[in-house]
C-alpha cells in the first residue's frame, strides 16, 4: 500500500564540515515542488546545491543541482520509492564544508539526510479514490446525506435544480458497493451522471 505524509519533517546531518539540510514534505505535482525548490533557494543564497527528488506519479523527478550525476537526486529519489512513497518531495539543501566527500560519499550523505528525515514525519495510507456525481428527487436528499456519511464520503458539492446533484468522493474499495446501496434504497429514482 502506497504511502504519503501528513506534514512536513526536516533533518540536518553534518558530514566532513558539510551542511546536509534535509525536507521531506507531501507533494501534489511538480511545478509545486520547482516553486518550494526556488524558494529555497533563496532562501539559502551561500548553499552550494539545492538537490531535490519528487515521488508523484508520472510528474516525478531526480535533481542532482550541480553535484556529481547521480549522486543526489536519484538516491533521494531510491530513498521514497523504498518506502512506497507517493505524492511527496524530498529536498536537501547542502553547504559544502570544504572537504570534498566522493561520490560514495555523496550518495550516502544524500540517502541518509532523507532516511533520517522520514523517520521523523508521519506516514498516512494513500487510499484511491473514486470520485461520483448523482441525481435525486428533493425527497431523497435527506437519504442520500446520510448514506454518504454512512460512508464517509467526501462531499465536495451539491447543486440545488429541478433536481438535487451531489459530487462526492469514497474510497474506490466501497463504490460499488455504495452505489448498489443507492440503486437499492432510491427505488429506480436516482440517476449516475459523468464526472467530467
Amino acid at each position: 500500500m502506497p504511502f504519503s505524509l501528513k506534514a512536513p519533517a526536516e533533518y540536518e546531518l553534518i558530514i566532513k564540515k558539510s551542511r546536509f539540510i534535509a525536507c521531506v514534505q507531501p507533494m501534489c505535482d511538480r511545478a509545486t515542488a520547482q516553486q518550494i525548490v526556488a524558494g529555497l533557494k533563496a532562501a539559502h543564497p551561500t548553499a552550494a546545491h539545492v538537490c531535490w527528488a519528487l515521488l508523484a506519479g508520472g510528474q516525478s523527478a531526480a535533481v542532482d543541482d550541480g553535484e556529481p550525476s547521480g549522486t543526489a537526486g536519484r538516491p533521494m529519489l531510491d530513498v521514497l520509492r523504498h518506502q512506497e512513497l507517493e505524492g511527496v518531495l524530498a529536498t536537501v539543501v547542502r553547504y559544502f564544508g570544504g572537504v570534498k566527500l566522493g561520490a560514495g560519499g555523496l550518495v550516502r550523505a544524500y540517502t541518509d539526510s532523507v532516511a533520517q528525515a522520514l523517520l521523523l514525519a508521519e506516514k498516512i495510507p494513500l487510499l484511491k479514490m473514486s470520485a461520483l456525481r448523482c441525481c435525486v428527487p428533493y425527497s431523497l436528499e435527506g437519504h442520500i446525506r446520510r448514506a454518504l456519511a454512512s460512508y464517509t464520503a467526501t462531499q465536495l458539492e451539491v447543486e440545488h435544480g429541478s433536481q438535487v446533484i451531489f459530487r462526492f468522493a469514497v474510497t474506490a474499495d466501497v463504490a460499488d458497493a455504495l452505489i448498489a446501496q443507492l440503486n437499492e434504497s432510491c427505488h429506480g429514482q436516482i440517476g449516475w451522471l459523468s464526472t467530467d
